[in-house]
C-alpha cells in the first residue's frame, strides 16, 4: 500500500511509527544488548556490552565504537524499539531518566513538542513558531478523548472542559517551569483554545458574551505590561505568578473570570541585572507617549532614569511604541477611563523619578541633604502632594517615641531605602489596583457561574547559586503542587486498581512530601521556616543571623533540614527538597518579610490631591512604619515592637494564606498537569541540552511521578493483544480451541514461570512491573530467530534435494541417449539393418490382428445403431400418422384461404386509388419540407458567421489573457527589483550606522581637554563624508521613486488599454445582442408561442416547473417513438428473413418436383441438396432469433441514451460555468494577493522611513550633547586657569588620570564602532561627563575634599574598565544574536519556499481530485440512470426541509407524506422490475428449452438417416418386407407425434415470451406514469415551499442545489449521447446489410402488387403518425426554446448570487483573518475595528444590491453599461487627482533639492556655524519628509480605491462573459435540437420504408405458401403411388414408405407467418430423410 503522505502541521503532531516496527531495528537492539550508560556531554549514551568484570562492565559506545568500563549501578536498561517516541512514557517498559531523556529528545527532534507522562502533559520549548495551533487543529482536538488525538495543550484543556461539562466537576490546569520555558504562551493557547470551544454557538449568545471573551483574551496584555520583562533566559518573562479562574454557566459559555496573583518581583523596577530590563511599562510609555502626554506625564530620555539601569535595552521581536499602543487599546477594550489610565501612567511615572532622587551627607555629619530637589518636584507633582512635605518626611521625619513625637534625621543610606521601598510599593499597589480593575472588568455579566477551569501559571522549582527569601516561597509551592500531583496519582492507580481487582499495598505517595511541607509552614511544636521568620519579626535586635541560629537549633534532626557542608556565611542553611537539595541565604530575610515603609509618606499619599493616588494608599494603617526602624539593633535591620503587635501581617503570612486558598481551590477541582521544559539557554532551536533537561524533569516532578510508576505496574496490555505478541513463547500452552482471554493469559504466565511480584492480572488488562515486557521482548526475539533459523534450514535443504534430483535425471538420460547413438552407430552401415527398415512397413502379417480387433468394434457399433434405428423408426411411423391428419386439415383452412383472397383482390383496388391521393399529398408535403430545409440551411449560414465572431471574439480574449500574464511577470519583476532596492537600503542603513559611530568617535575626541585645529578639521571632513553619503542616500531613494513613478506610469498605460479593449469588447458585446434581438424577432414572426413563452419568464420558478414537466413528456414522447420503432424494424426483420428462406426454399421444391417428374435419380439428388438447404434455413433463423433479442435491447436502451444526451449537455453547460467561477475564484485570489504584498511593501517602507526618522532624531541629540560639552568645555578649561598654585600639584595627578581616560575612552570607542546599537555607551560617557563638572564645581568649594575626589577618578577609572569587558562581553553576545537572525531568516526563507512548493503540491492534488471526482460523477450517473429521475427532487426535499426543520413544522409533514408516497413508489417500482425479472428470466429459460428442443429434433432426424440406411440395407437382404414397413410406419407416427408436441411447446414457449414482453411494456408505462405523478408532486410542493422562502440566502442554496441537479443529467445525457452514437453506427451497418437485401426484393416487388390494400391501409396509419411526430417536434422546438431562455435566465441569476456569496465570504474570511491576525497587535485595533464596520456596512450594501439585482434581471446590461461610464469616469477622476499628487511630489522633490543645496551652501560657511545650521537643515529634511510620507499615504489611498473600482471592472466583464457564454450555449442547444428533430424524420422515413418492405414480404410469403401448399399435395399424392408400388415389389414397396407432408394452420399476422415457415421446414425435413434413404438404396 501507498504510505499516506501527512501534512504540514501532522508532521508536528503525529509520529511515523515504519522505523519502530521494522524487524531491522528490533533484531539491532535484542543483537547487540543495548543499554544507556552516563555521559558527561549527551546525559546518557547507548552502548552495548561486550563483558562483564564482577561490579564493573565493559562497554562499546554505538557511536564513535569507543570501549570505557563502567560500574554495574551506573548501567541502565533500554526499550525496545517499539517504544521509541511513545506518546504516553509511562508505557515505557524500562523506567528510568535515560529512557525518559531519549524519548523526549527523539520527539523533540521530530519536531514534538508535547509528550504525556502519566498525568503530566510536558512541553519542551521549540523556540519557534509552528503550525499545530491554528483553527483546523482546534477543531481536530475538539470533542476528543485523551487516546485518540497525539498529546497537545489543547487535548489537556479539552478534556477539562468536557469533564467539566458532563461530571459538573470544576477543572484546573498547572503550567509550572522555568523562565522561558513557555507556560505563559501555554497559558494563552488554554485560554483561546477555551474562547473557541465556549463561543462556538453565536447564535445563542448575547453581545456582552462576545465582549467578554473579547476582554479575556485581551486582559492579558495589560498584565504582561505591567507583569513581565526581559530577562536573560526569556524576552517576555512573566515576573509574578497567576490564576486564571473562568466561569462557565450550565450551557458551558463564559460567564465571566477572575485572576489572582502571587509573588511580584517587585524589585526589579529598582535594579536588573546586565542586558536585563524592568517591567515593559516603563519602556513602552517613555518610548510610546505622544507630545502633550509626555509633557503631563514629565518624560525624559531612558539615560536620566537611574531605576533604568541599562538605558533603553531593545527586544528584536518587538517595537516598544507599538507595544504602548496595542497596551492602551487593551485598556480602552477592557473599559478603563482616560481619567484611569492617566492615573496609571502618572504613578509610573513616579516610580522612575522617585530613583532620580539624589542624597548627599553632610560634611561633619552623618544626615542626608538633598541638594537638587528636581526629582522630588516631579515626584510631587505626579502624586499631588506637597514638595516640602515630601522632603521633610524623607530626610526628617516624625517618629512616635513613648508618647512624644520627634523628628528624626535620616542617614544618606537610610533615605535610599526609604525612596526604593516607596517605589517598589507604589509599583505593587499600582499592579494590585490593575488587577481589581480588570477583574472587575471581567465579572460585569449577571449570569451566574455554575462551574469554572482554573489555569495556573507559576514559576517552576528554582534552584540558583544564591536561594533567597523569594526562592523559598516558589519551592514551597511547587512542594504543594508535587503533593497534589502525588495524592491524584493515588486516587487514580487505586482506581484503577480496584476496577481490576488485583491485590496491592496501596500507598499514599502524597505523604512523601509532607516532612518537608511541614518543615517550612508547621506553626508551632515545633515552628516551621515560616513561623520562625515571623517570630523573629516581632522581637527587637533580631537579625538574619539570630533566625538562621534559632531554625538550626529546633530543626537540626530534621530529616529534611540540613546545614551546607562548606559554610561560607553565617545566614545559610540547606533544605532537601523533593527536587535536591537547595542551600539558601537568610540575608536581609527580615526586612523583606516585614516590608517596611516611611509611614510618613505614605500618609502624604493618602491624602493627595490625586483621587487614583489616594486611592492606591487607603490602606496605611496596614503598613509597617518607621517605629520598627528606631527599634532597631545596631546591625540596622528593622523589627517589631510589642506594640505594633497585630497591626500588620508579615510577607510569608500573606503568602501562605493566599497559597492555602489556592491549594484548598485546586484540591476542589480535577487537576491536570502541564510542564514546561526549556531546552537550552541559547534560545535555539533543534538544540537540547541533556542536564539541563535532565534537573527540570526533576525539579517539575516528571521524574518523581516515574518514582511512583515505578512502584506499582505501570505496563498494562489487554488480554488480547498479550496474547497475541507473545503466544509465541507459550505455544504449546494453550489448547486449541476457542479459550477466554483471561484463562489463556493465565496459562501463558504460567508456562513463562515469571516471578508471582512482577505481574498481576485483573479483570481486562494484565500488569507487569518495570522491566518485564523488556524481558519478554527478548525472549520473544531468541525464539523467532529459532524459528526462522530452522525455516531457512528446511527451504534450503527443499532446494539442495530438488536440484540433486534434477541432476540424477539429466546423468539417466545422458546414459541412456548414449547407449541409444552408439547402437546406432553400430547399426547404420550394416546392409541387412537397412533391408530390415525397408520391408518392415510392408508386412500385412503384422496388422492382421488390429484389423480384427477393428471389424469386432464397427461390427457392435452397428448393432447398437440398429437397435437405436428400429425405436426410431417406430416413432417416425406414428409421427407419419398425425401428419396426415394434419394435411386434410390445412387443405380445408386452404379453401377458406382463396375466398379470403378475393375479397382482398377488391380491398387492394380501392386502396391502389387511395394510395394515388395519398401520394399527391405527400408530393406536396416533400416540397414544403425542401422549402424548410433551405430555411434551416440559411439560419446554420447565419450561425456559423456568429461562431466565427464568437471564435474570434475568445482569440481576442486570450489576447487579452496573454497580455495579462506579461503584466504580471513585469509586476514579479518589479518586485525582485523592489526587493533588491530595500536590500540595497538595509545595506546603506549598515553603512549610515557604522558612519554614526565614526561620527560619536569625532564627538568623543571633540569632548577631551585638547582644542587642536587638526582635530577639528578632521571632523569636519568626517562630516561632509557622512553629508555625501546622506545625499547619496537621498539620491538612491530619488531613482527608486522615479523607477516607482515608471512602473506606476506602466501600470496606467496597461490600464488604458484595458479599458479601451473592454469598451471595444462591450460594443462587439452590443452587436451581438442586436444580432441576437433579430434572430429573436424573425423566430417571433415564424413561431408566435415564443413570445408568449418569454412572456412569463417573470415568474422564475413557476417556469422552472413548467420546464421539468414539458422535458418529461417530451421524454414520453419519444420513449413512445422509439417503441414504435423498435416494434416495426423487429417485424420487418422477420419478415425479410422468412421471405428470404421461404422463396429459396420454394425455389428449391418447384425445381425438385419438375425433376421427380422426369426421374427418380434427379429427385433424389434435388432431395440432398434440399435437405442441406434446410439446415441453412434453420441457422438462419437462430440468427434471426438471436438478432432479434440483441435489437429489441438495443432500442430499450435508446430511451435511457436520449435522457443521458440531455443530461450531458446541461451537464457542460454547469462544467463550463464552473470552470468561468474557478477562474474568477483564482483572479480573486491573485488580486488579494498583491494586495496583501502591496500592503506589505508600504508597511516596510513605512518601517523603514520611521526608522530613518529615529535615526535621525538621534542624531540631533547627539549634535545637542556635543555642544553641550564643547560648552562644558569651555567652562571647565576657565575654572582650570583659575585653579590656585596650591593645587598644581593635584592638578598634575588630576592631567595624569584623565590622560588615562582618554586612551581607555579611544579603546572603547574602537570597540563600540563594532556594535549596531551604541545608545548605551552614550548614556556611560554623559553620565561620566556629569560626574566630572560636579566634581570641578565641588573642587571650586571644597578644596580640603580633593583627595577624595582623586579617589573617585581612580574608582571610575576601574569602572570604565570593567565597562569594556562588559562591552567585549556585550559584543559577542550580539555576533551571536547577529548569527541567530540569520539563522532565523535562512530557516523563514526555507520555509516559506517549503509552503510554496506544498501549496503548488496541494493545487496540483485538487485539480486531480476534481479531475477524478468528474470522472466518479459519470460513472456514478451512468450506473444510476433509472433511479436519479425520483431520487434527486426526493434528495432536494430532504436537504430544504433538513434546513427549514424548527421554523416550518407543517413542512415536516408534508415531508412526511412525501416519504411515504415516495417509499410506495418505490416499493411499487421494485416490484415492477422484480416482475420484469421474473419475465425475463422466463423468457430465457423457454428460449433456452426451445434451443434444447431443436437439438434434440436435430439428433431424431440424424438418427432416423441411420435408420433408413440400415433399413434400406435390411429391405434388400431379407423377404419379410411388410413386417419392416408396418414397423417403419409405427417409428414414423411416434416421431410425428414427438415433433406435434415439440411444435406445441414451442408455441406455448412464444406466447410466454410476448406476454412477457408486453407485461414489461405495462410495467414500463406504469413506472413512467408513477415517475410524471411523483414529480407533479413534488413540483406542487417546491412551488409552496418557494413560497414560503423569502430570504436571499437560502434561495442560493436552491439554486446550489439545482445546479447539482443539472449537473448529474448533463453527465447522464452526454453518456447516453454516446451510446446513442455507437447505435447509430451499429444501424448505419445494418441499413447496409439490408440494403443489399433490398436490392433483392425489389426483384420480387412487381409479383406482389396485388398485396397493396393493406399496405396503403399502413401508409395511411404512418401519414397520420407522422403529421403527430412533425407537430410534436415542433412544440418540442417551442418548448425547448423557452427551456433555454429560462435556464439561461436562472444561470445568470445563480451566477450572480454565486459570485455575491462568494464575494461576502471571502470578504468574511479576510476579516476573520484580519482579526485574528490583529489579536496580537493591540495598537491598531480601533482603527482596525472602524474599518471593519465600514466593510461591514459595504457588505451589507453589496448584499441589498445583490438582492435588488435577483429581482431586476431584466435591466442589468443597462446597469453594467451605466456602471461602466461612472468606472470611467471615476477613473478620470482618479487619474486627475493622482496627477495632482504627483506634481505635488514632484514640487516637493524640487524644495528638496533647493533644502539640500542650500545644506551644501551652509555647510561649506564658518566652523563654528557648522553644528547649529546642520540641526535646522536636519529638521526641514524631516518636516519634508512627513510630508512626503503624507503623499504617500494620499497615493496608498489612491491606490485602494483604484483597486475597488477595477475590481468592480472584472466583475462587470466577468458577467458579459457569462452571458456571451450562455449565448452561445443557447445556440449549440438550438442546434442540437434541429439535428434531432431531423434523425426524428429519417428514422420515420426509415420506418415507412421499411413498413412497405414488410407488407410486401408478407404477401409474398402467403402467396408462396399456397404454392408451397400445392406442391405439397403434388408430392404427397407422388408418396402414395410410390407407396402402392412399394408394396407390389421392394421398390416400390420403398417409395411407399414415404412419409406424407402435411402443414401446420396458418395464423394471420407475421407471428403466423413464422409459424408455417416452421411447419413448412419440418416437412421439409422429413422429405430429405425419405430421400436420404432412397440415396443410400
Amino acid at each position: 500500500m501507498a504510505k499516506k503522505t501527512m501534512s504540514d502541521d501532522e508532521k508536528f503532531l503525529f509520529t511515523d511509527k515504519d522505523f519502530f516496527n521494522s524487524p531491522v531495528a528490533q533484531a539491532d537492539w535484542a543483537a547487540k544488548k543495548l543499554m544507556w550508560v552516563p555521559s558527561e556531554k549527551h546525559g546518557f549514551e547507548a552502548a552495548s556490552i561486550k563483558e562483564e568484570k564482577g561490579d564493573e562492565v565493559l562497554v562499546e559506545l554505538v557511536d564513535n565504537g569507543k570501549k570505557i568500563t563502567v560500574n554495574k549501578d551506573d548501567i541502565q536498561k533500554m526499550n525496545p524499539p517499539k517504544f521509541s517516541k511513545v506518546e504516553d512514557m509511562a508505557e515505557l517498559t524500562c523506567l528510568n531518566e535515560a529512557s525518559v531523556l531519549h524519548n523526549l529528545r527523539e520527539r523533540y527532534f521530530s519536531g514534538l513538542i508535547y509528550t504525556y507522562s502519566g498525568l503530566f502533559c510536558v512541553v519542551v520549548n521549540p523556540y519557534k513558531m509552528l503550525p499545530i495551533y491554528s483553527e483546523k487543529i482546534i477543531d481536530m482536538y475538539k470533542g476528543k478523548k485523551r487516546h485518540e488525538v497525539p498529546p497537545h495543550i489543547y487535548s489537556i484543556t479539552d478534556n477539562a472542559y468536557r469533564s467539566m461539562m458532563q461530571d459538573r466537576e470544576d477543572q484546573s490546569i498547572l503550567c509550572t517551569g522555568e523562565s522561558g520555558a513557555g507556560k505563559t504562551e501555554n497559558t494563552k493557547k488554554v485560554i483561546q483554545y477555551l474562547a473557541v470551544v465556549a463561543s462556538s454557538h453565536k447564535g445563542k449568545k448575547d453581545t456582552s458574551a462576545g465582549e467578554l471573551e473579547k476582554q479575556l483574551l485581551q486582559a492579558n496584555p495589560i498584565l504582561e505590561a505591567f507583569g513581565n520583562a526581559k530577562t536573560i533566559k526569556n524576552d517576555n518573562s512573566s515576573r509574578f505568578g497567576k490564576f486564571i479562574r473562568i466561569n462557565f454557566d450550565v450551557t458551558g459559555y463564559i460567564v465571566g473570570a477572575n485572576i489572582e496573583t502571587y509573588l511580584l518581583e517587585k524589585s526589579r523596577c529598582i535594579r536588573q541585572a546586565k542586558t536585563e530590563r524592568t517591567f515593559h511599562i516603563f519602556y513602552y510609555m517613555v518610548a510610546g507617549a505622544k507630545d502633550k502626554l509626555r509633557e503631563e506625564l514629565l518624560l525624559e530620555n531612558f539615560s536620566n532614569y537611574r531605576f533604568l539601569v541599562n538605558g533603553h535595552v531593545q527586544i528584536p521581536s518587538q517595537q516598544d511604541d507599538e507595544m504602548y499602543e496595542e497596551t492602551m487599546e487593551a485598556m480602552n477594550i477592557m473599559s478603563f477611563t482616560d481619567e484611569e489610565r492617566i492615573g496609571i501612567l502618572k504613578v509610573v511615572s513616579t516610580v522612575l523619578q522617585l530613583g532620580n532622587i539624589e542624597f548627599k551627607k553632610e560634611r561633619n555629619q552623618e544626615q542626608a541633604t538633598m541638594p537638587d530637589n528636581t526629582a522630588a518636584q516631579k515626584v510631587c507633582h505626579l502624586s499631588g502632594i506637597n514638595v516640602t512635605d515630601f522632603t521633610r518626611a524623607i530626610l526628617t521625619p516624625r517618629i512616635k517615641v513613648g508618647r512624644e513625637v520627634v523628628q528624626k534625621a535620616q542617614t544618606k543610606e537610610q533615605a535610599d531605602f526609604a525612596v526604593e521601598a516607596l517605589a517598589k510599593a507604589t509599583y505593587e499597589r499600582l499592579f494590585r489596583w490593575i488587577l481589581g480593575r480588570v477583574n472587575k472588568a471581567l465579572d460585569k455579566t449577571k449570569r451566574q457561574g455554575a462551574s469554572f477551569l482554573g489555569i495556573l501559571d507559576i514559576a517552576g522549582f528554582e534552584i540558583f547559586e544564591d536561594n533567597s527569601f523569594e526562592q523559598l516561597c516558589i519551592n514551597y509551592t511547587n512542594e504543594k503542587l508535587q503533593q497534589l500531583f502525588n495524592h491524584t496519582m493515588f486516587i487514580l492507580e487505586q482506581e484503577e486498581y480496584q476496577r481490576e481487582g488485583i491485590e496491592w499495598n496501596f500507598i499514599d505517595f502524597g505523604l512523601d512530601l509532607q516532612p518537608c511541607i511541614e518543615l517550612i509552614e508547621r506553626p508551632n511544636n515545633p515552628p516551621g521556616i515560616l513561623a520562625l521568620l515571623d517570630e523573629e519579626c516581632w522581637f527587637p535586635k533580631a537579625t538574619d543571623i539570630s533566625f538562621v541560629e534559632k531554625l538550626t537549633n529546633t530543626h537540626v534532626n530534621h530529616i529534611k533540614f540540613a546545614k551546607p557542608k562548606q559554610l561560607k556565611d553565617k545566614t545559610e542553611f540547606s533544605v532537601l527538597h523533593y527536587a535536591g537539595r537547595v542551600d539558601y541565604n537568610a540575608v536581609a530575610w527580615l526586612t523583606k518579610n516585614m516590608d517596611p515603609l516611611n509611614d510618613n509618606v505614605t500618609s502624604l499619599l493618602n491624602n493627595s490631591s490625586s483621587s487614583f493616588v489616594q486611592d492606591l494608599w487607603k490602606d496605611v494603617d496596614r503598613v509597617v512604619g518607621l517605629e520598627t526602624i528606631a527599634k532597631m539593633s545596631d546591625s540596622s535591620m528593622p523589627s517589631s515592637s510589642k506594640t505594633k503587635k497585630g497591626m500588620f501581617r508579615t510577607v510569608g503570612q500573606l503568602y501562605k494564606e493566599s497559597l492555602a486558598k489556592l491549594m484548598t481551590t485546586l484540591h476542589n477541582t480535577q487537576p491536570n498537569f502541564v510542564r514546561c521544559i526549556i531546552p537550552n539557554h541559547e534560545k535555539r532551536a533543534g538544540k537540547l541540552d541533556a542536564h539541563l533537561v535532565l534537573e527540570q524533569l526533576r525539579c517539575n516532578g516528571v521524574l518523581e511521578g516515574i518514582r511512583i510508576c515505578r512502584q506499582g505496574f505501570p505496563n498494562r496490555i489487554v488480554f488480547q493483544e498479550f496474547r497475541q505478541r507473545y503466544e509465541i513463547l507459550a505455544a504449546n500452552a494453550i489448547p486449541k480451541g476457542f479459550m477466554d482471554g483471561k484463562q489463556a493469559c493465565i496459562l501463558m504466565i504460567k508456562h513463562l514461570d515469571l516471578d508471582p511480584n512482577l505481574f498481576r492480572i485483573g479483570q481486562s488488562k494484565i500488569f507487569f512491573r518495570t522491566g518485564v515486557l523488556a524481558q519478554l521482548e527478548e525472549e520473544r526475539d531468541l525464539k523467532i530467530t529459532v524459528i526462522i533459523i530452522a525455516f531457512q534450514a528446511q527451504a534450503r535443504g527443499f532446494l539442495a534435494r530438488k536440484a540433486f534430483a534434477k541432476r540424477q535425471q539429466q546423468l539417466t538420460a545422458m546414459r541412456v541417449i548414449q547407449r541409444n547413438c552408439a547402437a546406432y552407430l553400430k547399426l547404420r552401415n550394416w546392409q541387412w539393418w537397412r533391408l530390415f527398415t525397408k520391408v518392415k512397413p510392408l508386412l500385412q502379417v503384422t496388422r492382421q490382428e488390429e484389423e480384427l480387433s477393428l471389424k469386432d468394434e464397427e461390427l457392435q457399433k452397428a448393432k447398437e445403431a440398429s437397435q437405436k434405428f428400429e425405436t426410431e423408426l417406430k416413432d417416425i411411423t406414428l409421427k407419419h400418422t398425425q401428419l396426415l391428419e394434419e394435411r386434410n386439415a390445412l387443405q380445408e383452412q386452404l379453401q377458406a384461404e382463396t375466398e379470403l383472397y378475393a375479397e382482398a383482390e377488391e380491398m387492394r383496388v380501392r386502396l391502389a386509388a387511395k394510395k394515388q391521393e395519398l401520394e399527391e399529398i405527400l408530393h406536396e408535403m416533400e416540397a414544403r419540407l425542401e422549402e424548410e430545409e433551405d430555411r434551416s440551411a440559411a439560419l446554420q449560414v447565419e450561425r456559423k458567421k456568429m461562431q466565427q465572431q464568437i471564435q474570434e471574439l475568445e482569440e481576442h480574449l486570450e489576447e487579452e489573457e496573454d497580455a495579462r500574464q506579461k503584466l504580471q511577470l513585469e509586476k514579479v519583476t518589479c518586485e525582485g527589483k523592489i526587493k533588491k532596492l530595500e536590500d540595497d537600503i538595509l545595506v546603506m542603513e549598515d553603512q549610515n550606522n557604522k558612519l554614526l559611530k565614526e561620527r560619536k568617535l569625532l564627538e568623543e575626541r571633540v569632548a577631551d581637554f585638547s582644542a587642536n585645529l587638526a582635530e577639528e578639521e578632521e571632523k569636519s571632513k568626517n562630516l561632509t563624508k557622512l553629508k555625501n553619503k546622506h545625499e547619496s542616500m537621498i539620491s538612491e531613494l530619488e531613482v527608486r521613486l522615479k523607477k516607482e513613478e515608471k512602473t506606476r506610469q506602466e501600470l496606467d498605460k496597461a490600464k488604458r488599454k484595458l479599458e479601451a479593449e473592454s469598451n471595444d469588447l462591450q460594443e462587439q458585446i452590443a452587436d451581438l445582442q442586436a444580432q441576437i434581438a433579430e434572430l429573436k424577432a424573425q423566430l417571433a414572426k415564424k413561431e408566435e408561442e415564443l413570445q408568449a413563452a418569454l412572456a412569463r419568464l417573470e415568474d422564475e420558478m413557476a417556469q422552472k416547473n413548467n420546464a421539468l414537466k414539458k422535458i418529461r413528456e417530451l421524454e414520453g414522447v419519444i420513449s413512445d417513438l422509439q417503441e414504435d420503432l423498435e416494434s416495426e424494424r423487429a417485424a420487418r426483420n422477420k419478415a425479410e428473413k422468412t421471405k428470404r428462406d421461404l422463396g429459396e426454399e420454394l425455389e428449391a421444391l418447384k425445381s425438385e418436383l419438375e425433376d421427380t417428374l422426369d426421374t427418380t435419380a434427379t429427385q433424389q439428388e434435388l432431395r440432398a441438396k434440399r435437405e442441406q438447404e434446410v439446415t441453412l434455413l434453420k441457422k438462419a433463423m437462430e440468427e434471426e432469433s438471436r438478432s432479434h433479442e440483441a435489437q429489441v435491447q438495443e432500442m430499450r436502451q435508446k430511451h435511457t441514451q436520449a435522457v443521458e444526451e440531455l443530461t450531458e449537455q446541461l451537464e457542460q453547460a454547469k462544467r463550463v460555468k464552473s470552470n468561468l467561477e474557478k477562474a474568477k475564484q483564482a483572479l480573486e485570489k491573485e488580486t488579494s494577493e498583491l494586495t496583501v504584498e502591496i500592503r506589505s511593501l508600504t508597511q516596510a517602507k513605512q518601517d523603514v522611513e520611521h526608522k530613518r526618522k529615529k535615526v535621525e532624531g538621534q542624531l540631533a541629540d547627539l549634535q545637542a550633547r556635543f555642544n553641550d560639552s564643547e560648552k562644558q568645555k569651555a567652562e571647565l578649561g576657565d575654572r582650570v586657569t583659575k585653579i590656585t598654585v596650591e593645587l598644581e600639584s593635584v592638578t598634575n595627578l588630576l592631567n595624569e588620570a584623565e590622560g588615562k581616560n582618554i586612551k581607555l575612552n579611544k579603546d572603547v570607542a574602537s570597540l563600540t564602532s563594532q556594535v549596531q546599537d551604541t545608545q548605551e555607551l552614550l548614556a556611560e560617557e554623559t553620565r561620566q561627563k556629569l560626574q566630572f563638572s560636579t566634581k570641578l564645581r565641588q573642587m571650586e568649594d571644597e578644596r580640603n575634599s580633593l583627595q577624595e575626589q582623586l579617589e573617585e577618578e581612580t574608582e571610575a577609572k576601574r569602572n570604565v574598565e570593567r565597562h569594556v569587558s562588559t562591552l567585549n562581553i556585550q559584543l559577542s553576545d550580539f555576533k551571536k544574536k547577529l548569527e541567530e537572525m540569520a539563522g532565523n531568516v535562512e530557516l523563514l526563507e526555507e520555509g516559506k519556499k517549503r509552503l510554496q512548493r506544498d501549496l503548488e503540491a496541494s493545487n496540483t492534488q485538487f485539480e486531480e481530485k476534481a479531475a477524478a471526482y468528474d470522472k466518479l460523477e459519470k460513472t456514478k450517473n451512468r450506473l444510476q440512470q433509472e433511479l436519479e429521475d425520483i431520487l434527486m427532487d426526493l434528495d432536494n426535499q430532504r436537504q430544504l426541509v433538513s434546513n427549514l426543520e424548527k421554523k416550518q413544522k407543517k413542512f415536516d409533514q408534508m415531508l412526511a407524506e412525501e416519504k411515504s408516497i415516495s417509499s410506495k413508489y418505490a416499493d411499487e417500482r421494485d416490484r415492477a422490475e422484480a416482475e420484469a425479472r421474473e419475465k425475463e428470466t422466463k423468457a430465457l429459460s423457454l428460449a433456452r428449452a426451445l434451443e434444447e428442443a431443436q437439438d434434440a429434433r436435430e439428433e431424431l432426424e440424424r438418427a432416423n438417416k441411420a435408420l433408413r440406411v440400415e433399413m434400406e440395407d435390411l429391405v434388400s437382404s431379407k423377404d419379410d418386407v411388410g413386417k419392416n414397413v408396418h414397423e417403419l410406419e409405427k417409428s414414423k407416427r411416434s416421431l410425428e407425434a414427438q415433433v406435434e408436441e415439440m411444435k406445441t411447446q414451442l408455441e406455448e414457449l412464444e406466447d410466454e415470451l410476448q406476454a412477457a414482453e408486453d407485461a414489461k411494456l405495462r410495467l414500463e408505462v406504469n413506472m413512467q406514469a408513477l415517475k410524471a405523478q411523483f414529480e407533479r408532486d413534488l413540483q406542487g410542493r417546491d412551488e409552496q415551499g418557494e413560497e414560503k422562502r423569502k430570504q436571499l440566502f437560502k434561495q442560493v442554496r436552491e439554486l446550489e442545489t439545482e445546479l447539482e441537479d443539472e449537473r448529474k443529467q448533463r453527465a447522464a445525457m452526454a453518456a447516453s449521447k454516446k451510446k446513442m452514437e455507437g447505435d447509430m453506427k451499429d444501424l448505419e451497418s445494418q441499413i447496409d446489410t439490408s440494403n443489399k437485401g433490398r436490392d433483392e426484393a425489389i426483384k420480387q416487388l412487381r409479383k406482389l402488387q396485388a398485396q397493396m390494400k393493406d399496405f396503403q391501409r399502413e401508409l395511411e396509419e404512418a401519414r397520420a403518425a407522422r403529421e403527430e411526430v412533425l407537430s410534436s417536434a415542433k412544440e418540442n422546438e417551442r418548448k425547448a426554446k423557452n427551456l433555454e431562455a429560462e435556464l439561461m435566465q436562472l444561470q445568470e441569476d445563480l451566477a450572480a448570487a454565486e459570485r455575491a456569496k462568494k464575494q461576502a465570504e471571502a470578504e468574511r474570511d479576510e476579516l476573520a483573518d484580519e482579526l485574528t491576525s490583529n489579536a496580537s497587535g493591540k495598537s491598531a485595533l480601533s482603527d482596525e475595528k472602524r474599518r471593519l464596520e465600514a466593510k461591514i456596512a459595504q457588505l451589507e450594501e453589496e448584499l441589498e444590491e445583490e438582492q435588488g439585482n435577483m429581482e431586476m434581471l431584466n435591466d442589468r446590461l443597462r446597469k453594467s453599461a451605466q456602471q461602466v461610464d461612472q468606472l470611467t469616469n471615476e477613473l478620470q477622476t482618479e487619474r486627475s487627482t493622482s496627477q495632482k499628487n504627483e506634481s505635488a511630489r514632484q514640487q516637493m522633490e524640487r524644495q528638496n533639492k533647493e533644502l539640500k543645496t542650500k545644506l551644501q551652501e551652509m555647510e561649506n560657511q564658518v566652523k563654528s556655524k557648522f553644528k547649529s545650521s546642520i540641526s535646522a537643515l536636519e529638521a526641514k529634511v524631516s518636516q519634508l519628509e512627513e510630508q512626503l510620507e503624507q503623499e504617500n499615504r494620499d497615493k496608498q489611498a489612491s491606490a485602494k480605491t483604484m483597486r475597488q473600482k477595477e475590481k468592480k471592472l472584472k466583475d462587470l466583464m466577468i458577467q458579459v462573459e457569462d452571458e456571451r457564454k450562455q449565448a452561445e450555449q443557447y445556440k449549440d442547444q438550438a442546434d442540437k435540437a434541429n439535428t434531432r428533430v431531423k434523425q426524428l424524420k429519417r428514422q420515420l422515413e426509415e420506418s415507412e420504408e421499411e413498413s412497405q418492405r414488410i407488407t410486401a414480404a408478407r404477401r409474398k410469403l402467403q402467396r408462396e405458401l399456397d404454392e408451397a401448399m400445392e406442391t405439397n399435395e403434388a408430392m404427397s399424392r407422388e408418396v402414395n403411388s410410390l407407396k402402392s408400388k412399394l408394396r407390389g415389389n421392394p421398390e416400390p414397396a420403398q417409395r411407399g414408405n414415404e412419409p406424407s407432408f402435411s402443414s401446420t394452420p396458418r395464423r394471420t399476422g407475421g407471428r403466423r407467418v413464422v409459424e408455417t415457415a416452421d411447419a413448412a421446414e419440418d416437412d421439409a425435413d422429413m422429405q430429405g430423410d425419405y430421400n436420404g434413404t432412397k440415396s443410400g438404396e
